[in-house]
C-alpha cells in the first residue's frame, strides 16, 4: 500500500515537472503558443491517469475532466480554421478556476469514499 502512495507522489511530481517544463518551453517560444500548451497539458493530465490505471491506483475523475477539456479545446483552436469554426474567446483560466471551486464546494463520492 506505501509503495502505491509513493509511486503515485512520483506520478503526480512528474506531472507538474513536466506541465511547468512544457509551459517554459512554449514561452520561450514567439507568438501565440497556448493552443499547443492546453493541447500538451491535457495529454500530459491524461497520461497521469493512464500511468495509474497502469499501476493499479485509482484514477482521479477531476483530472481525467481537465485533462480531456483540455485537450479538446486545444484541438479545436488549433484546427479551428480547418474546421470552419469562428472565433471564439473564453477566459480558459477563469473556467479552470470555476471548475475547481465547483469540485471542492459540491460534495460527491469523494466524500462518500472517506466516510465508509
Amino acid at each position: 500500500m506505501n509503495d502505491k502512495k509513493s509511486l503515485n507522489k512520483r506520478y503526480i511530481a512528474l506531472a507538474w515537472g513536466s506541465l511547468f517544463l512544457w509551459l517554459g518551453i512554449l514561452m520561450i517560444l514567439p507568438g501565440n503558443q497556448s493552443p499547443i500548451f492546453m493541447l500538451g497539458a491535457g495529454v500530459i493530465l491524461l497520461g497521469l491517469n493512464l500511468a495509474r490505471a497502469i499501476s493499479g491506483i485509482p484514477i482521479s475523475v477531476f483530472s481525467i475532466t481537465l485533462g480531456s477539456q483540455a485537450f479538446v479545446l486545444g484541438l479545436v483552436a488549433m484546427f479551428r480554421t480547418i474546421l470552419n469554426i469562428p472565433p471564439f474567446d473564453l477566459p480558459f483560466f477563469s473556467i479552470v478556476l470555476i471548475v475547481i471551486g465547483l469540485y471542492v464546494l459540491i460534495p460527491g463520492p469523494k466524500n462518500q469514499e472517506q466516510k465508509s
